[in-house]
């Protein structure tokens, strides 16, 4: 059942009264990888997630699981899914939802049930009721649900949404332990911060439209240190600080803010600004991370799209 990728989608399509949820998106997930599903609300995230797991019908576009089409019984069997919410029995305990969901799933060995109840710590909570649980608990619980039959493929739609940080930590180091013990996962959240902790993969979503699939080590090379300035005349500054040094490489962020590339000397460009009498209102060096990685990205494009508008 190796296979290099876990999930491969070829033009994968999903449409609603004639508009795109998801255009065509080619998605490619490596055994054994956490990959972070990344995407503004309504970028088409949890279509996808849903087409993937069986539970939406894609428009047009192939599905492949472990190698095989989508639509293969065996395919829900390496499949486990928490999408949006857990659908829990608030009056009933952690342990009767899991009978529950066995039962659904044609699963008679209750040793499955103690397992991922274990694995997620909830194996001593007893005949507490659902309604009675946090949200840490409930998110650790849906995880339980996901893990019944033990499957290969974990796909989470905002794990963590909601959570304090202990929750938070909980969740990120259970997700960290079964990826240990091989099991792959697609995860899609908001808060990219924790999700450049544990992703080893990452696929950006925009529009509906897949813009960019990178490994964690792409990407940080991707994220560049810079030095950033924030002055009243971006075209003037930009002119004099090229004009001492030739060949820098600089980005115009908006009408104020301009990117500096590989300097060290933060202090003599200041002074230069300076000496020009600009205006000089912030400096400082910075990394680039995930969510500020993805935000350029995203202003990128729209801007390009701007663009594009203004000449057609």
């Amino acid at each position: 059942m190796k296979n290099e990728f876990v999930v491969e989608t070829t033009a994968l399509t999903k449409a609603y009264k004639g508009k795109m949820a998801v255009d065509h998106i080619d998605m490619k997930v490596r055994d054994g990888a956490i990959y972070g599903f990344i995407g503004r609300n309504g970028a088409g995230k949890s279509t996808t997630l849903k087409m993937i797991c069986g539970l939406a019908r894609p428009t047009e576009g192939d599905i492949r699981i472990f190698g095989r089409k989508a639509d293969d019984p065996m395919c829900a069997r390496w499949i486990g899914a928490l999408i949006e919410s857990a659908g829990l029995y608030p009056n009933m305990s952690a342990r009767q939802n899991m009978i529950m969901k066995a039962r659904c799933l044609g699963l008679a060995d209750e040793k499955s049930i103690d397992r991922a109840l274990a694995i997620t710590g909830l194996a001593d909570v007893g005949k507490k009721k659902i309604k009675h649980f946090s949200m840490g608990m409930k998110q650790r619980l849906g995880i339980a649900l996901a893990l019944l039959g033990n499957p290969d493929l974990l796909i989470l739609d905002e794990p963590i949404n909601g959570l304090d940080p202990e929750g938070i930590r909980e969740i990120r180091q259970l997700i960290l332990d079964l990826n240990e013990e091989g099991k792959t996962f697609i995860i899609s959240s908001h808060i990219l911060g924790e999700l450049s902790r544990i992703s080893t993969h990452y696929g950006i979503i925009k529009e509906g439209n897949l813009i960019e699939q990178v490994s964690r080590e792409s990407l940080e090379k991707k994220c560049k240190d810079y030095f950033q300035i924030e002055v009243d005349d971006t075209k003037r500054a930009l002119s004099i600080v090229m004009e001492h040094e030739p060949g820098i490489q600089a980005e115009v962020c908006d009408k104020h803010i301009i990117r500096f590339y590989h300097i060290k000397d933060g202090a003599g460009l200041n002074r230069i600004l300076l000496e020009n009498g600009l205006k000089l209102y912030a400096s400082g060096f910075h990394h680039m991370d995930l969510e500020e990685y993805f935000l350029n990205r995203m202003d990128c494009m729209d801007t390009e799209k701007k663009e594009e508008g203004e000449n057609a």
